[in-house]
């Protein structure tokens, strides 16, 4: 059975042969839209007050591939998060609306780099469209894949794409961990409600 990832690669026109076989995708029911004349569920702006009081970490997702005339990718991304140890995956969450992801897609691989808490204006830059992104912006090659690992962030993990799913307006995307680092003593920018903020640990 061909994987999911296999499938939307080749869609996009990037190469499917490197890197480790892709991890088969469990069955899963069709996607469901609301039909027309019917109610939602739940109300989206309920549904975004509620959702917003997870407190989440801030990462800039981004990816290079020689091919692509305008250069590297990426976008600010909060639905990020470890998947599984063995194999090493993580994962992180963007809407099929994006125009960042099919230039992701068609690289095969992408660098995930959490953001520290002296970063904000660097997220608000990758959280626009139609600009460059990386103006002004420092960053060197990922030791693996050669995506983007910016300067002075507070972790980076190199991935490549493993797998893709199906999830409502979004896509949820699998990333095979190839090297990983992190920064002591860097405190992580945090977003809730909204609004950036950083970590405080509680007196004991």
């Amino acid at each position: 059975m061909a994987a999911t990832a296999v499938r939307y690669l080749r869609s996009v026109g990037a190469a499917t042969t490197a890197g480790p076989a892709p991890v088969d995708p469990l069955p899963r029911p069709h996607l469901r839209a609301v039909a027309e004349g019917e109610q939602p569920p739940v109300d989206p702006g309920e549904f975004r007050r509620v959702l917003g009081s997870f407190a989440s970490g801030v990462t800039v997702v981004t990816a290079h591939n020689p091919d692509d005339p305008a250069g590297p990718a990426g976008f600010a991304c909060q639905s990020f998060a470890s998947l599984s140890l063995d194999p090493p995956l993580v994962t992180f969450m963007v809407a099929r609306t994006s125009t960042t992801w099919p230039r992701i897609a068609r690289a095969g691989a992408f660098c995930v780099n959490v953001l520290g808490a002296d970063q904000g204006a660097l997220c608000r830059s990758f959280a626009v469209s139609g600009a460059d992104k990386f103006a002004g912006v420092a960053y060197g090659p990922a030791p693996v894949t050669g995506s983007p690992r910016l300067d002075s962030v507070a972790a980076w993990i190199d991935c490549r794409v493993q797998a893709v799913h199906t999830g409502g307006d979004h896509l949820i995307v699998v990333g095979r961990v190839e090297a990983l680092g992190a920064a002591d003593g860097t405190v992580p920018l945090l977003f809730h409600r909204g609004a950036f903020g950083r970590f405080a640990p509680l007196d004991d």
